[in-house]
């Protein structure tokens, strides 16, 4: 699958998952959910992924956790926050230019509306 065919079923579990439970609960509910929804959908799904990151010649073996990674081409950020806020896209956009990996959806749980919880953050764009 390409990085949009994985992301389109991203956004289709996530508006089932916020179908059906709603907002107001823990990351980490949507977080699971997410992760066995896509696993339904033949997806490859890692979660809570430790990945190091290298400062000149220091190796730093956990500088980060990625909530999701989706068939090792996705990354897919969490959140469950009244406002995202604009560093929340900046850290998903640091992940990404971390694991070179060129798209990663940041997902709100916390909305009336999750297609307005859903931002495409992609390595290499500038807005």
């Amino acid at each position: 699958m390409t990085e949009n065919e994985i992301a389109t079923a991203v956004v289709d579990a996530a508006f089932k998952i916020h179908t059906t439970l709603g907002p107001g609960l823990f990351e980490s509910v949507y977080e699971a959910a997410l992760e066995f929804e896509l696993q339904k959908r033949g997806l490859s799904v890692v979660h809570q992924v430790g990945l190091p990151v290298r400062y000149e010649e220091v190796r730093l073996e956990l500088g980060f956790r990625v909530d999701l990674i989706v068939d090792g081409k996705v990354i897919v950020e969490i959140k469950s926050v009244e406002v995202l806020a604009p560093v929340h896209k900046k850290q998903l956009l640091t992940y990404l230019r971390l694991t070179d990996l060129r798209l990663g959806l940041l997902i709100n749980f916390n909305v009336e509306l999750i297609k307005h919880g859903i931002q495409r953050v992609i390595n290499g764009y500038l807005d």
